[in-house]
């Protein structure tokens, strides 16, 4: 299963990357679980996850082809 991932803000920072493709992950927790073993400075963000533009809560399942945001907080004015 292959999905899609966009960064955001400080997150992309601290990926280096604003966008990457990754294989066998099953669920955001999993996701999560990836991102901060790989680039542990992301144990310490505060991060939304959204799936297909829709921003989820809790552990989601992906589809193949999903399309996953990971989104700094936002701030507005």
């Amino acid at each position: 299963m292959e999905i899609k991932i966009l960064a955001f803000g400080a997150v992309a920072d601290v990926l280096s990357s604003g966008q990457m493709e990754l294989d066998n992950l099953i669920s955001t927790d999993e996701l999560r679980a990836y991102f901060e073993k790989n680039y542990p400075t992301l144990k310490s963000l505060s991060y939304a996850i959204a799936i297909n533009k829709k921003i989820v809560l809790g552990n989601v399942n992906f589809n193949n082809g999903d399309e996953v945001a990971l989104l700094p907080p936002f701030s507005g004015g």
